[in-house]
């Protein structure tokens, strides 16, 4: 291959991952041509690229940035997974992929999260978080919890006294009515 076409790749693959956070590195075994295809295809329904690139060519696009950790250590022909919703819809959509039998030769190698190394079992513990919708929905039933209990509280007071205040005054009238009918 001439320094102009590795060149070349090189500059296309840092274009494709200028900003890109988290990558997973993953191992597509002896996946044939038809496969693979339709694996990519699968991914970009997900908004989730592969690139297959050579690891030395991949080292020298990603030696300054926060995903640089991801291919310390790792030897083979390997591809590079990013996109998705976030990091965990990442993790979750390639442990389910991984786990059909059309795919099962797929393995994590490794891969990088905010500038940290990740292990290859780490894909299992990153698809078990919750994704950014998930967390949201918790964080805004959290909110919203504190604000539901104290008007539960003021309403279930406020209906207390008001049913407390009713009962007097039926006590109060049924008593004048028994004096004006005596």
């Amino acid at each position: 291959m001439s320094k102009l076409v590795k060149q070349l790749m090189m500059d296309d693959l840092n274009s494709r991952l200028q900003n890109v956070g988290d990558v997973f590195v993953v191992s597509l075994g002896r996946l044939d041509a038809q496969k693979t295809t339709e694996l990519r295809l699968t991914l970009r329904k997900k908004n989730i690229s592969l690139q297959l690139i050579k690891n030395t060519l991949a080292k020298r696009v990603l030696v300054e940035t926060p995903l640089a950790p991801a291919l310390e250590n790792l030897s083979g022909m390997l591809a590079l997974c990013w996109g998705g919703e976030d990091v965990v819809d990442l993790a979750k959509e390639l442990n389910r992929l991984a786990s059909q039998s059309d795919f099962e030769q797929i393995e994590c190698r490794g891969g990088a999260m905010d500038g940290a190394r990740l292990d290859a079992g780490d894909l299992e513990k990153v698809a078990k978080w919750p994704t950014r919708t998930e967390q949201l929905s918790i964080l805004s039933g959290q909110m919203l919890s504190a604000g539901a209990a104290l008007s539960g509280q003021l309403v279930g007071g406020g209906s207390t006294l008001a049913g407390q205040i009713a009962s007097h005054v039926d006590k109060l009238e049924n008593s004048s009515d028994e004096a004006t009918a005596a």
